[in-house]
């Protein structure tokens, strides 16, 4: 199985911690960096091949993961000289992928199998599977339903549930046609592409634990929550 890991982008939304480092290679706990951690569970999970899309501070990422052989993965580079989105960099190595593989953020602490959504998605004929996690969002304000210049309904702090993408994916090659490589690609114009075309992607819900580190309060929780969470993520580790 084959898995690859976007690691490109700047975390501008996590600095200072990511002035120096790669978001990917922040620490967690006191001896783990993020990436570490992915690339131990994928290969628990089966997977044997990696690429890994690297840009801001890549050659940071390069050194410390190298070619993967202490983790039992094959890990290759390629390089994004500009931002080219999430879908952008696999245009760039579509023709060296296999028919069916992973792609998640290098930035995502989940005890999710990663084997088991890939496999589900080869089986399901599907696109694109994506891994969807349960968030619960909350309105500070009271929120009002106007019509016509007068108040018509009123929720005081109100909250809503909803299906969040975990930034984790089941791809097949094909759903890549069609698309130029070099052109930036978003996650979002794939999707809405796909629905226009009738071909729904799979949604692979998921339950567990599952952090998108993003923010210093999701890196500072994650910090905090590891030392409980290390067996969790860390099986057999």
């Amino acid at each position: 199985m084959h898995a690859v890991i976007l690691a490109g982008g700047k975390g501008v939304r996590l600095r200072p911690y990511t002035t120096a480092l790669p978001k990917p290679l922040v620490p967690i706990g006191d001896s783990h960096a993020i990436l570490e951690i992915v690339l131990r569970q994928l290969a628990t999970s089966g997977f044997k091949r990696c690429t890994i899309a690297i840009g801001h501070l890549g050659n940071i990422i390069r050194a410390y993961v190298g070619d993967g052989s202490q983790w039992g993965l094959a890990v290759d580079y390629v390089t994004e000289d500009n931002p080219l989105g999430t879908m952008g960099p696999l245009l760039t190595m579509r023709d060296q992928l296999p028919e069916h593989f992973l792609v998640m953020n290098g930035d995502v602490l989940t005890d999710l199998d990663f084997g088991g959504l890939l496999r589900g998605h080869t089986g399901s004929g599907a696109p694109l599977t994506i891994a969807t996690y349960q968030r619960t969002v909350s309105i500070d304000f009271g929120v009002l339903s106007t019509d016509e210049g007068q108040v018509v309904g009123f929720t005081e702090k109100p909250s809503m549930d909803y299906r969040v993408s975990m930034g984790v994916y089941g791809v097949s090659r094909g759903t890549l046609a069609g698309y130029t490589p070099g052109l930036p690609l978003g996650f979002d114009e794939v999707v809405l592409d796909l629905l226009a075309a009738n071909h729904a992607p799979r949604a692979h819900d998921f339950d567990g634990y599952w952090l998108d580190i993003g923010r210093p309060d999701d890196y500072d929780r994650a910090n905090a929550e590891f030392s409980s969470l290390r067996p969790l993520l860390l099986k057999g580790a």
